[in-house]
Protein backbone atom coordinates (compact mmCIF):
# COMPACT_ATOMS: atom_id res chain seq x y z
CA UNK A 1 0.00 0.00 0.00
CA UNK A 2 1.82 3.06 -1.12
CA UNK A 3 0.70 6.43 -2.76
CA UNK A 4 1.50 5.04 -5.98
CA UNK A 5 -2.23 3.57 -5.97
CA UNK A 6 -2.65 7.40 -6.46
CA UNK A 7 -5.78 7.27 -4.41
CA UNK A 8 -8.20 10.55 -4.66
CA UNK A 9 -8.11 12.63 -1.30
CA UNK A 10 -11.96 12.95 -2.05
CA UNK A 11 -12.12 9.46 -1.66
CA UNK A 12 -10.43 9.29 1.67
CA UNK A 13 -12.39 11.72 3.27
CA UNK A 14 -15.83 10.55 1.88
CA UNK A 15 -14.81 6.92 3.30
CA UNK A 16 -13.98 8.78 6.96
CA UNK A 17 -17.03 10.66 6.71
CA UNK A 18 -19.40 7.69 6.15
CA UNK A 19 -17.48 5.61 8.67
CA UNK A 20 -18.53 8.72 11.79
CA UNK A 21 -21.95 9.26 10.15
CA UNK A 22 -22.36 5.07 10.51
CA UNK A 23 -21.04 5.44 13.81
CA UNK A 24 -23.77 7.93 14.71
CA UNK A 25 -26.37 6.01 13.99
CA UNK A 26 -24.81 3.14 15.98
CA UNK A 27 -23.54 0.62 13.83
CA UNK A 28 -21.04 -0.91 15.24
CA UNK A 29 -18.20 1.18 15.26
CA UNK A 30 -15.92 -1.55 13.20
CA UNK A 31 -17.99 -2.29 10.73
CA UNK A 32 -18.38 1.50 10.15
CA UNK A 33 -15.22 1.96 9.95
CA UNK A 34 -14.27 -1.30 7.65
CA UNK A 35 -17.00 0.11 5.66
CA UNK A 36 -15.92 3.55 4.95
CA UNK A 37 -12.30 2.16 4.19
CA UNK A 38 -13.62 -0.03 1.39
CA UNK A 39 -16.04 2.97 -0.25
CA UNK A 40 -13.73 5.43 0.23
CA UNK A 41 -11.62 3.03 -1.45
CA UNK A 42 -13.75 2.67 -4.47
CA UNK A 43 -14.68 6.16 -4.67
CA UNK A 44 -11.09 7.04 -4.46
CA UNK A 45 -10.27 5.31 -7.71
CA UNK A 46 -9.24 1.81 -6.59
CA UNK A 47 -9.69 -1.76 -7.70
CA UNK A 48 -11.09 -4.40 -5.96
CA UNK A 49 -7.52 -5.82 -5.36
CA UNK A 50 -5.84 -2.62 -4.21
CA UNK A 51 -8.96 -1.91 -1.61
CA UNK A 52 -8.01 -5.19 -0.36
CA UNK A 53 -4.30 -3.91 0.17
CA UNK A 54 -5.28 -0.95 1.61
CA UNK A 55 -7.43 -3.22 4.22
CA UNK A 56 -4.42 -5.58 4.65
CA UNK A 57 -1.91 -2.80 5.44
CA UNK A 58 -3.89 -1.07 7.44
CA UNK A 59 -5.09 -3.25 9.85
CA UNK A 60 -1.89 -4.51 10.43
CA UNK A 61 0.54 -1.36 10.71
CA UNK A 62 -1.79 -1.62 13.98
CA UNK A 63 -0.92 -4.96 15.26
CA UNK A 64 1.88 -3.28 17.69
CA UNK A 65 -1.09 -1.92 19.26
CA UNK A 66 -3.49 -4.28 19.73
CA UNK A 67 -1.38 -6.73 21.25
CA UNK A 68 -0.13 -4.14 23.94
CA UNK A 69 -3.73 -3.22 25.31
CA UNK A 70 -4.06 -7.30 25.03
CA UNK A 71 -1.53 -7.52 27.28
CA UNK A 72 -2.59 -4.07 29.44
CA UNK A 73 -5.95 -6.42 30.36
CA UNK A 74 -3.91 -8.54 32.56
CA UNK A 75 -3.44 -5.64 34.58
CA UNK A 76 -6.71 -3.92 34.09
CA UNK A 77 -8.17 -7.47 35.44
CA UNK A 78 -6.58 -7.08 38.79
CA UNK A 79 -6.96 -3.54 39.65
CA UNK A 80 -10.76 -3.46 38.74
CA UNK A 81 -12.12 -7.20 39.90
CA UNK A 82 -9.37 -8.09 43.07
CA UNK A 83 -11.08 -4.42 44.83
CA UNK A 84 -7.52 -2.83 44.64
CA UNK A 85 -8.80 0.02 42.82
CA UNK A 86 -11.60 0.65 45.09
CA UNK A 87 -9.33 0.32 48.24
CA UNK A 88 -6.86 3.06 46.75
CA UNK A 89 -9.84 5.78 46.26
CA UNK A 90 -11.57 4.93 49.08
CA UNK A 91 -7.94 5.60 51.06
CA UNK A 92 -7.20 8.40 49.54
CA UNK A 93 -11.21 9.81 50.50
CA UNK A 94 -10.58 9.26 53.78
CA UNK A 95 -7.16 10.88 54.52
CA UNK A 96 -7.78 14.00 52.72
CA UNK A 97 -11.48 14.42 54.81
CA UNK A 98 -14.84 16.48 53.76
CA UNK A 99 -12.89 19.69 53.74
CA UNK A 100 -11.09 18.45 50.77
CA UNK A 101 -13.59 16.96 49.28
CA UNK A 102 -13.31 18.25 45.96
CA UNK A 103 -9.79 17.58 45.78
CA UNK A 104 -10.19 14.05 47.20
CA UNK A 105 -12.62 12.94 44.81
CA UNK A 106 -10.81 14.24 41.74
CA UNK A 107 -7.78 13.14 42.82
CA UNK A 108 -8.84 9.44 43.60
CA UNK A 109 -10.48 9.05 40.66
CA UNK A 110 -7.18 10.92 38.56
CA UNK A 111 -4.89 8.25 40.50
CA UNK A 112 -7.41 5.16 39.73
CA UNK A 113 -7.77 6.32 36.12
CA UNK A 114 -3.60 6.67 35.54
CA UNK A 115 -2.54 3.12 37.31
CA UNK A 116 -4.62 1.78 34.06
CA UNK A 117 -8.55 1.31 35.03
CA UNK A 118 -10.81 2.74 32.33
CA UNK A 119 -12.42 5.75 33.00
CA UNK A 120 -15.85 4.84 33.17
CA UNK A 121 -15.19 1.95 35.70
CA UNK A 122 -12.87 4.77 37.76
CA UNK A 123 -16.04 6.65 37.98
CA UNK A 124 -18.32 3.34 38.85
CA UNK A 125 -15.76 2.82 41.75
CA UNK A 126 -15.39 6.56 43.07
CA UNK A 127 -19.13 7.42 42.84
CA UNK A 128 -20.57 5.75 45.67
CA UNK A 129 -17.96 7.45 47.57
CA UNK A 130 -19.01 10.84 46.02
CA UNK A 131 -22.25 10.54 46.56
CA UNK A 132 -21.89 9.58 50.34
CA UNK A 133 -19.48 12.77 50.83
CA UNK A 134 -21.83 14.68 49.00
CA UNK A 135 -25.10 13.59 51.50
CA UNK A 136 -22.74 14.48 54.14
CA UNK A 137 -21.59 17.87 52.79
CA UNK A 138 -24.81 18.65 51.09
CA UNK A 139 -22.52 19.24 47.46
CA UNK A 140 -24.86 18.91 44.61
CA UNK A 141 -24.46 15.67 42.04
CA UNK A 142 -23.32 18.19 39.55
CA UNK A 143 -20.08 19.57 41.37
CA UNK A 144 -19.42 15.62 42.21
CA UNK A 145 -19.34 14.42 38.68
CA UNK A 146 -17.66 17.63 37.35
CA UNK A 147 -14.83 16.47 40.02
CA UNK A 148 -15.20 12.52 39.48
CA UNK A 149 -15.03 13.46 35.45
CA UNK A 150 -12.24 15.94 35.41
CA UNK A 151 -10.01 14.00 37.49
CA UNK A 152 -10.57 11.03 35.38
CA UNK A 153 -9.54 12.61 32.83
CA UNK A 154 -6.37 13.98 34.29
CA UNK A 155 -5.25 10.22 34.92
CA UNK A 156 -6.40 9.27 31.78
CA UNK A 157 -3.66 11.26 29.64
CA UNK A 158 -1.40 9.53 31.84
CA UNK A 159 -2.15 6.39 32.31
CA UNK A 160 -1.34 3.04 30.61
CA UNK A 161 -4.76 2.79 29.10
CA UNK A 162 -5.74 1.45 25.36
CA UNK A 163 -5.57 5.40 24.83
CA UNK A 164 -2.13 6.57 25.90
CA UNK A 165 -0.70 3.20 24.36
CA UNK A 166 -2.65 4.15 21.10
CA UNK A 167 -1.17 7.55 21.07
CA UNK A 168 2.23 5.59 21.53
CA UNK A 169 1.76 3.98 19.24
CA UNK A 170 0.59 5.79 16.37
CA UNK A 171 4.05 8.11 16.30
CA UNK A 172 6.15 5.58 17.05
CA UNK A 173 6.98 6.33 20.57
CA UNK A 174 7.36 4.15 23.97
CA UNK A 175 3.99 4.33 26.34
CA UNK A 176 5.75 5.60 29.12
CA UNK A 177 7.46 8.92 27.14
CA UNK A 178 3.57 9.66 26.30
CA UNK A 179 2.22 9.15 30.02
CA UNK A 180 5.19 11.34 31.49
CA UNK A 181 4.38 13.81 28.34
CA UNK A 182 0.86 14.28 29.54
CA UNK A 183 1.82 15.22 33.15
CA UNK A 184 2.34 18.78 33.09
CA UNK A 185 -1.28 19.18 31.02
CA UNK A 186 -2.84 16.89 33.74
CA UNK A 187 -1.73 18.65 36.54
CA UNK A 188 -3.89 21.54 35.18
CA UNK A 189 -6.63 19.77 34.45
CA UNK A 190 -6.94 18.52 37.95
CA UNK A 191 -6.59 21.96 39.55
CA UNK A 192 -9.57 23.26 37.19
CA UNK A 193 -11.40 20.22 37.80
CA UNK A 194 -11.48 20.69 41.48
CA UNK A 195 -12.20 24.22 40.95
CA UNK A 196 -15.16 24.69 38.91
CA UNK A 197 -16.30 21.27 41.40
CA UNK A 198 -15.60 23.67 44.29
CA UNK A 199 -17.23 26.57 42.62
CA UNK A 200 -20.68 24.84 41.63
CA UNK A 201 -20.62 22.27 44.92
CA UNK A 202 -24.00 23.81 46.56
CA UNK A 203 -25.49 24.76 42.74
CA UNK A 204 -28.02 21.97 41.60
CA UNK A 205 -29.74 18.72 43.00
CA UNK A 206 -28.32 17.13 46.29
CA UNK A 207 -28.38 13.50 47.05
CA UNK A 208 -31.09 12.20 48.94
CA UNK A 209 -31.90 10.37 51.94
CA UNK A 210 -33.32 7.08 50.41
CA UNK A 211 -29.93 7.28 47.98
CA UNK A 212 -27.48 7.38 50.97
CA UNK A 213 -29.40 4.70 52.83
CA UNK A 214 -29.13 2.73 49.72
CA UNK A 215 -25.29 3.28 49.79
CA UNK A 216 -24.63 2.49 53.38
CA UNK A 217 -25.73 -1.09 52.38
CA UNK A 218 -23.75 -1.85 49.15
CA UNK A 219 -20.59 -0.22 51.36
CA UNK A 220 -19.99 -3.69 52.95
CA UNK A 221 -17.48 -5.03 50.10
CA UNK A 222 -14.70 -7.01 51.30
CA UNK A 223 -11.86 -4.77 49.58
CA UNK A 224 -8.13 -5.79 50.45
CA UNK A 225 -5.42 -3.47 52.38
CA UNK A 226 -3.92 -0.84 50.95
CA UNK A 227 -0.50 -2.02 51.47
CA UNK A 228 -1.75 -4.74 48.81
CA UNK A 229 -3.71 -2.94 46.58
CA UNK A 230 -0.78 -1.09 45.97
CA UNK A 231 1.70 -3.37 45.00
CA UNK A 232 0.77 -3.84 41.35
CA UNK A 233 0.50 -0.11 40.72
CA UNK A 234 3.54 0.64 41.99
CA UNK A 235 5.66 -2.04 40.65
CA UNK A 236 3.81 -1.05 36.92
CA UNK A 237 4.87 2.67 37.56
CA UNK A 238 8.61 2.09 38.21
CA UNK A 239 9.04 -0.22 35.99
CA UNK A 240 7.90 1.87 33.07
CA UNK A 241 9.60 5.01 34.35
CA UNK A 242 13.16 3.46 34.49
CA UNK A 243 14.38 4.44 30.83
CA UNK A 244 12.92 8.24 30.96
CA UNK A 245 14.41 8.46 34.69
CA UNK A 246 17.66 7.05 33.50
CA UNK A 247 17.25 9.55 30.39
CA UNK A 248 17.04 12.20 32.67
CA UNK A 249 19.51 11.36 34.94
CA UNK A 250 22.28 10.12 32.22
CA UNK A 251 22.78 6.80 33.47
CA UNK A 252 23.10 4.99 30.12
CA UNK A 253 22.35 1.05 31.74
CA UNK A 254 18.85 2.30 32.99
CA UNK A 255 17.64 4.71 29.33
CA UNK A 256 18.83 1.63 27.41
CA UNK A 257 16.61 -0.70 29.72
CA UNK A 258 13.94 -0.48 27.23
CA UNK A 259 11.43 -2.56 29.01
CA UNK A 260 8.22 -2.62 26.83
CA UNK A 261 4.18 -2.06 28.50
CA UNK A 262 3.33 -5.65 26.93
CA UNK A 263 5.83 -7.00 29.45
CA UNK A 264 5.90 -4.76 32.55
CA UNK A 265 1.88 -4.72 33.19
CA UNK A 266 0.68 -8.49 32.99
CA UNK A 267 3.81 -9.15 34.88
CA UNK A 268 2.92 -6.20 37.68
CA UNK A 269 -0.92 -7.64 37.67
CA UNK A 270 0.08 -11.50 38.23
CA UNK A 271 2.44 -10.08 40.74
CA UNK A 272 -0.51 -8.12 42.37
CA UNK A 273 -2.50 -11.02 42.35
CA UNK A 274 0.10 -13.41 44.17
CA UNK A 275 0.40 -10.59 46.85
CA UNK A 276 -3.24 -10.27 46.96
CA UNK A 277 -3.29 -13.61 47.82
CA UNK A 278 -5.65 -14.57 44.82
CA UNK A 279 -3.44 -17.00 42.44
CA UNK A 280 -6.66 -19.08 41.77
CA UNK A 281 -8.50 -15.52 41.16
CA UNK A 282 -5.91 -15.15 37.65
CA UNK A 283 -7.52 -16.41 35.09
CA UNK A 284 -10.91 -14.96 36.05
CA UNK A 285 -9.04 -11.68 36.33
CA UNK A 286 -6.94 -12.01 32.62
CA UNK A 287 -10.55 -12.97 30.87
CA UNK A 288 -12.33 -10.23 32.98
CA UNK A 289 -9.45 -7.80 31.04
CA UNK A 290 -9.65 -9.05 27.72
CA UNK A 291 -13.48 -8.82 27.76
CA UNK A 292 -13.03 -5.03 28.77
CA UNK A 293 -10.17 -4.77 26.05
CA UNK A 294 -11.79 -6.60 23.27
CA UNK A 295 -14.30 -3.27 22.20
CA UNK A 296 -11.27 -1.81 21.60
CA UNK A 297 -8.97 -3.89 20.05
CA UNK A 298 -11.59 -4.17 17.57
CA UNK A 299 -12.55 -0.59 16.94
CA UNK A 300 -8.46 -0.15 16.61
CA UNK A 301 -8.78 -2.53 13.59
CA UNK A 302 -11.21 -1.05 11.75
CA UNK A 303 -9.58 2.12 12.30
CA UNK A 304 -6.55 0.58 10.76
CA UNK A 305 -7.95 -0.46 8.25
CA UNK A 306 -9.43 3.76 7.48
CA UNK A 307 -5.92 4.81 8.61
CA UNK A 308 -4.40 2.77 5.53
CA UNK A 309 -6.84 4.62 3.51
CA UNK A 310 -5.99 7.69 4.12
CA UNK A 311 -2.19 6.74 4.39
CA UNK A 312 -2.38 5.39 0.85
CA UNK A 313 -4.24 8.82 -0.25
CA UNK A 314 -3.24 11.93 -1.41
CA UNK A 315 -5.46 13.72 1.89
CA UNK A 316 -1.96 14.17 3.95
CA UNK A 317 -0.32 15.95 1.47
CA UNK A 318 -3.38 18.19 0.92
CA UNK A 319 -3.72 18.61 4.92
CA UNK A 320 -0.19 19.89 4.84
CA UNK A 321 -0.52 21.79 2.19
CA UNK A 322 -3.62 23.49 3.22
CA UNK A 323 -2.13 24.46 6.96
CA UNK A 324 0.62 25.64 5.07
CA UNK A 325 -1.26 27.72 2.89
CA UNK A 326 -3.83 28.78 5.55
CA UNK A 327 -1.18 30.59 7.80
CA UNK A 328 -2.06 28.58 11.07
CA UNK A 329 0.97 27.07 12.66
CA UNK A 330 1.43 23.02 11.57
CA UNK A 331 1.34 21.96 15.46
CA UNK A 332 -2.47 23.07 15.79
CA UNK A 333 -3.08 20.18 13.17
CA UNK A 334 -2.25 17.33 16.13
CA UNK A 335 -4.66 18.65 18.89
CA UNK A 336 -7.54 19.74 16.34
CA UNK A 337 -7.20 16.11 14.83
CA UNK A 338 -7.87 14.73 18.34
CA UNK A 339 -10.74 17.24 19.12
CA UNK A 340 -12.94 16.52 16.10
CA UNK A 341 -12.17 12.23 16.08
CA UNK A 342 -13.23 12.43 19.88
CA UNK A 343 -15.95 14.74 19.68
CA UNK A 344 -17.23 12.71 16.32
CA UNK A 345 -16.98 8.95 18.07
CA UNK A 346 -17.90 10.26 22.10
CA UNK A 347 -14.76 8.22 23.07
CA UNK A 348 -11.17 9.23 23.87
CA UNK A 349 -9.58 6.52 23.20
CA UNK A 350 -11.55 5.58 19.69
CA UNK A 351 -10.71 9.36 19.42
CA UNK A 352 -7.12 8.87 19.69
CA UNK A 353 -7.30 5.64 17.35
CA UNK A 354 -8.57 7.60 14.70
CA UNK A 355 -6.63 10.78 14.76
CA UNK A 356 -3.29 9.35 14.95
CA UNK A 357 -4.32 6.13 12.52
CA UNK A 358 -5.50 9.10 9.91
CA UNK A 359 -3.20 12.00 10.75
CA UNK A 360 -0.15 10.95 12.56
CA UNK A 361 1.92 11.72 8.67
CA UNK A 362 0.64 14.91 7.92
CA UNK A 363 0.86 16.20 11.86
CA UNK A 364 4.43 14.77 11.70
CA UNK A 365 4.85 16.04 8.01
CA UNK A 366 3.62 19.43 9.35
CA UNK A 367 7.18 19.53 11.44
CA UNK A 368 5.99 18.40 14.84
CA UNK A 369 7.98 16.06 16.95
CA UNK A 370 6.63 12.83 17.45
CA UNK A 371 6.27 13.24 20.98
CA UNK A 372 4.65 17.03 20.98
CA UNK A 373 2.34 15.62 18.25
CA UNK A 374 1.47 12.69 20.79
CA UNK A 375 0.59 14.83 23.63
CA UNK A 376 -1.10 17.30 21.60
CA UNK A 377 -3.36 15.06 19.94
CA UNK A 378 -4.04 13.05 23.40
CA UNK A 379 -5.03 16.19 25.21
CA UNK A 380 -7.06 17.45 22.46
CA UNK A 381 -9.53 14.17 22.53
CA UNK A 382 -10.50 15.10 26.22
CA UNK A 383 -12.33 18.29 25.41
CA UNK A 384 -15.64 16.47 23.79
CA UNK A 385 -15.29 12.91 24.07
CA UNK A 386 -18.34 12.45 26.68
CA UNK A 387 -20.83 13.45 24.27
CA UNK A 388 -24.40 11.62 24.70
CA UNK A 389 -23.81 9.37 21.79
CA UNK A 390 -21.14 7.51 23.72
CA UNK A 391 -21.42 5.04 26.38
CA UNK A 392 -19.33 7.53 28.48
CA UNK A 393 -22.08 9.81 29.14
CA UNK A 394 -24.00 7.64 30.60
CA UNK A 395 -22.37 4.89 32.57
CA UNK A 396 -22.03 8.51 34.36
CA UNK A 397 -25.25 9.60 34.50
CA UNK A 398 -26.26 5.97 35.59
CA UNK A 399 -23.26 5.63 38.52
CA UNK A 400 -24.64 9.43 39.98
CA UNK A 401 -28.33 8.81 39.68
CA UNK A 402 -28.59 11.92 37.96
CA UNK A 403 -31.23 13.31 35.07
CA UNK A 404 -30.46 13.54 32.04
CA UNK A 405 -30.90 17.81 32.31
CA UNK A 406 -28.28 17.91 35.40
CA UNK A 407 -25.51 15.36 33.14
CA UNK A 408 -25.79 17.60 29.89
CA UNK A 409 -24.96 20.51 32.86
CA UNK A 410 -21.58 18.90 33.55
CA UNK A 411 -20.96 18.46 29.65
CA UNK A 412 -19.44 21.92 29.54
CA UNK A 413 -17.38 22.10 32.81
CA UNK A 414 -15.89 18.85 31.52
CA UNK A 415 -14.91 20.14 28.54
CA UNK A 416 -13.27 23.00 29.90
CA UNK A 417 -10.90 20.81 31.84
CA UNK A 418 -10.36 19.02 28.46
CA UNK A 419 -9.73 22.63 27.29
CA UNK A 420 -7.25 23.32 29.74
CA UNK A 421 -5.19 20.64 29.18
CA UNK A 422 -4.91 21.01 25.56
CA UNK A 423 -3.85 24.46 25.70
CA UNK A 424 -1.38 23.48 28.32
CA UNK A 425 -0.40 21.00 25.98
CA UNK A 426 0.17 23.65 23.35
CA UNK A 427 2.07 25.79 24.79
CA UNK A 428 4.17 23.09 26.75
CA UNK A 429 5.25 21.20 23.76
CA UNK A 430 4.42 24.12 21.06
CA UNK A 431 5.96 26.93 22.37
CA UNK A 432 8.26 26.08 25.38
CA UNK A 433 9.87 23.18 24.52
Amino acid sequence: MTAAMDISWFGALAGLALAIVLILFKLAPTYALILGAIVGGFMGGADFSEVIKILISGTQSVQGTVIRIIAAGVFAGVMMESGSAGTIAKVIVDKLGGTKAMLSLALATMIITAVGVFIPVAVLIVAPIALSVGHKMGYSKIALLVALSGGGKAGNIISPNPNTIAAAGGFNLDVNQVMLGGLVPALFGLAVAVIIASLMKYKGTKVTDAEAAELEQASAQNLPPISKALVAPVIAIVLLMISPIGSMLGIDFLAALQIDSLFILPFAGIVGSLVLGKANKILDYCTAGLNRMTPTILIIIGAGAIGGLITASTLPTEVVALVQSSGISGMFLAPIAGILMAAATASTSTGVILATGSFSNAILNTGVVPLSAAVMTHTGATVIDHLPHGTYFHVTRNAMAMSMKDRMKVVLFESMVGITMTVAAVVLYGFIL
